[in-house]
């Protein structure tokens, strides 16, 4: 409840973007395989991002 107004970071909106990343891919897994590898590369990009914040602070 207190932190229903509370901006999120740059980490988190970056983690949301991440999770959303690995579930897209992982739906087109079975449709198309050359889609879900490039939402899994986007989604490794992403997570690479992240620890280099995470390393800054």
């Amino acid at each position: 409840m207190f932190g229903l107004f509370k901006k999120k970071s740059a980490v988190e909106k970056l983690q949301e973007k991440y999770k959303k990343l690995m579930e897209e891919g992982f739906k087109l897994q079975s449709i198309n395989r050359s889609d879900s590898d490039q939402k899994y590369l986007e989604a490794d990009n992403l997570l690479k991002e992240i620890e280099k914040l995470k390393a800054k602070s």
